[in-house]
């Protein structure tokens, strides 16, 4: 399971058993931090999760910013809740890239809105699933 991880919204993303491909699942939209860990810790628990990848939004030059921080944050309380293997990935355009697909599909605006995140989680997804596979 992937997340992309926002102040409104997170992004949500499965793999197929075989951890080839990703699907998005869902955008969810932000409460306060004991509903969004909540949530989390129950997608985790009904897709059957064995590890969470989480995107992590760094500067364009690689820098950690205050995004950053606040995913780094929101990841270290995952950790003190899930019993899950949990990555971290630089996830710089997956944003962009899931809004050019969107685009590219005719979405308009509302419509890109509620599925960018979701997208994008599934691109971060993908990606890391891809790494993996061509190192096995």
């Amino acid at each position: 399971m992937c997340l992309d991880i926002g102040d409104k919204r997170i992004g949500i993303a499965v793999s197929d058993p075989f951890n080839s491909y990703s699907l998005p699942v869902e955008t969810y939209s932000r409460k306060n931090l004991k509903t969004d860990l909540a949530k989390i810790k129950s997608y985790v628990e009904d897709k059957g999760a064995t590890a969470l990848v989480c995107g992590l939004p760094v500067n364009f030059d690689g820098t950690p910013s205050i995004q950053t921080q606040k995913a780094e944050f929101f990841i270290q309380k995952l950790k003190e809740l899930l019993n899950v293997e949990i990555f971290t990935v630089d996830e710089r355009c997956s944003t962009c890239e899931a809004e050019d697909v969107l685009i590219e599909q005719g979405k308009s605006r509302e419509e890109r809105k509620l599925f960018v995140d979701s997208l994008a989680a599934a691109t971060i997804l993908q990606g890391f699933l891809n790494d993996r596979n061509k190192h096995k």
